[in-house]
């Protein structure tokens, strides 16, 4: 099938918008007409060589569309199902059969492999095999190949363009509070970094009603909209040491520090905001895939601290993602404060507007939708 998708075409290359072709679904796939398709940081990752993707590729791994067609033994969607497209997993390993797949074993494999379980690859343009698979669908295309695993059906009411960013962005810094930190009520926590997943946090914080939510983001915008949707207190790193600042609004600390930045500075400084018995979540992936923090033995036995990886907000998509999708028909959920559409086309537009704090969370939209 001939389709429209956005290559990567190079390492740090913008996106060329072209044609390229996409194999239909073997057994346990899931063919996908996206409808829409959030922008993340992990794609940029990917640009950019922290994380792996074939040149010429296609990457995007937040769409969200209406099935196409369905392989050989799928059972969990049918043809013209509605469905949001996530992080893809084996099934197979101890963490998966444990309800805890975004921690699969193979993650990486099923992630960033860019190829089937047999070695093949279902993409190509000219004749010439096309990087793809990303995060099991590589759904910055008008055509999407995922997985059984990896799609979710959604019967509720929801526009596409608020669909799309559930299946990893918000999920994540949702989820990072509810789920992977299981944030307690009453409790404090500071947020560090304002985009589409810190602020998914402050609103995973405001379900769980913490009594203290502090949000540190140098702009302005970002800061009052943490503000806007429930944040208690925005602080500006420029503004002086982001710890003294916490303990100013804190003294005894934050039960809970969640960094969405990667930045080991940033970290760093965390540490010293936090309370005894205190635990800080890890999301941000770093530009430098060595990077580390230093950690003092003594303050964190003294503490008594948790440092926390969190991968995809310890998401079980298909209980999940409907959870999601109920808080914002409920209201709680207020995705269209955070979501900026943008023409299919425009992508390179897109990654400018976010890179430069223009929008929060951009979302690829086909015009004929």
């Amino acid at each position: 099938m001939r389709t429209q998708a956005a290559l990567l075409t190079g390492q740090g290359s913008d996106f060329l918008v072209d044609d390229i072709d996409i194999e239909g679904p073997r057994a346990g796939e899931v063919l996908v007409q996206v409808e829409a398709a959030g922008i993340c940081h992990t794609d940029l990752a990917a640009r950019d060589g922290v994380l792996p993707i074939e040149f010429p590729g296609v990457v995007g791994h937040e769409g969200a569309g209406v099935v196409l067609e369905v392989g050989t033994g799928v059972t969990k969607v049918a043809v013209g199902d509605k469905v949001g497209i996530t992080f893809n997993s084996c099934g197979q390993c101890v963490t998966c059969t444990t309800g805890r797949q975004s921690y699969c074993e193979r993650f990486s494999e099923v992630n960033y492999g860019g190829v089937r379980s047999d070695g093949s690859k279902p993409l190509s343009k000219d004749g010439a095999p096309v990087g793809g698979l990303f995060f099991g669908q590589s759904s910055f295309a008008r055509v999407a190949l995922a997985n059984e695993r990896n799609v979710v059906k959604v019967d509720a009411d929801i526009p596409f363009a608020l669909l799309a960013p559930l299946g990893c962005g918000v999920q994540t810094g949702f989820g990072a509070v509810t789920r992977s930190l299981e944030a307690e009520k009453g409790s404090a926590i500071a947020v560090t970094g304002g985009g589409s997943v810190g602020l998914s946090a402050v609103l995973g914080a405001v379900v769980a009603e913490c009594a203290i939510v502090i949000v540190v983001e140098p702009n302005q915008k970002r800061r009052d909209l943490a503000l806007e949707l429930g944040a208690t207190h925005a602080v500006d790193p420029a503004s002086g040491d982001v710890a003294e600042q916490i303990r100013g609004i804190v003294t005894r600390g934050v039960d809970y520090a969640l960094d969405t930045t990667g930045i080991p500075g940033v970290i760093q400084a965390l540490i010293g905001a936090i309370a005894v018995r205190g635990t800080i979540g890890l999301i941000g992936v770093p530009s430098d895939p060595a990077a580390g923090v230093d950690l003092n033995i003594i303050a964190a036995l003294t503490l008594g601290l948790t440092v926390k990886g969190i991968i995809e907000g310890d998401s079980v998509p298909d209980e999940f993602i409907p959870e999601l999708v109920s808080l914002y028909r409920e209201g709680r959920l207020p995705l269209d404060k955070l979501v900026t559409t943008f023409p299919f086309a425009d992508i390179n537009r897109a990654v400018a507007a976010q890179h430069d704090g223009e929008v929060v969370k951009p979302v690829l939209v086909f015009d004929d939708h």
